[in-house]
């Protein structure tokens, strides 16, 4: 595993136990302007994961990839704000929060979000797997981006987190194919479900549905499982093959 810092860039702000949620982030913006944030006054997190290509993380000093913790995993880290998932909100009082350094940019209406380095998905990894060994109340439906749990609200990790491969690795949830295909086909040929129906198993996977009211509050919970689990497409339109990538997660960790 990469040396965790435990030292550099300390955080001193006051988490409930037990840990049932893992909430992975990222931080528009350089090491350096993360750094910043992340120990001043409105913000923390547990853990930091840097660019090793970022010439602000070269200009600390850095020349590997380091893992820093920022925030001792018995304290409260206010990473998530207004969040909710399942019957639980408030969740900076049960998670663990984990920035990772990227330049995402939203700027006029349109988002940009470059790739990670392989560097920081691999300590990601490495990092993760010994978080949910140590908590095993975080349930693999319990491992987050801050978007799932901020419908509408927030939009990191983004598509270029690779949560599926995260997944082949033992890192969060993902749906199994030959059941989504067969989802895939019923709906091709019968038609999605209805808005209620969706809204339920929305729901029961664990998603906030109380803004879904209206059709742009739907298209942002549709976005923000699109972002998470079909993120070749995150347009906020629901359609068969979002609705069957949806019923398969449900059918195969709530059935």
């Amino acid at each position: 595993m990469k040396p965790i810092n435990y030292n550099k860039y300390r955080d001193t702000k006051n988490i409930n136990t037990p840990v049932r949620f893992l909430i992975f982030h990222y931080t528009a913006g350089n090491f350096s302007s993360s750094v910043n944030a992340l120990t001043g006054p409105n913000v923390s997190v547990h853990y930091l994961v840097p660019d090793i290509t970022d010439p602000s993380y070269l200009k600390a000093g850095y020349t590997r990839q380091e893992v820093f913790n920022l925030v001792d995993e018995t304290k409260r880290a206010w990473h998530a704000g207004v969040s909710a998932w399942g019957n639980r909100s408030n969740l900076n009082d049960t998670s663990i929060g984990v920035e990772i350094v990227n330049l995402a940019t939203f700027s006029q209406g349109v988002f940009n979000f470059p790739p990670y380095q392989p560097e920081q998905i691999a300590a990601v990894e490495e990092l993760a797997l010994d978080i949910l060994e140590r908590y095993p109340d975080i349930s693999p439906t319990q491992v987050l981006g801050h978007s799932d749990i901020a419908v509408g609200r927030k939009s990191d990790p983004g598509p270029k987190f690779p949560w599926h491969a995260l997944y082949l690795k033992g890192v969060g949830a993902w749906f199994d194919e030959v059941t989504r295909d067969t989802y895939l086909q019923q709906y091709n040929e019968t038609g999605i479900p209805g808005r209620s129906d969706l809204l339920k198993l929305f729901k029961t996977y664990g998603y906030d549905v109380s803004g879904a009211s209206t059709e742009q509050g739907f298209a942002h919970l549709v976005r923000a499982f699109q972002l998470h689990f079909r993120p070749e497409t995150y347009n906020g339109i629901m359609d068969a093959k979002t609705a069957a990538n949806l019923a398969a997660l449900v059918h195969k960790y709530f059935p």
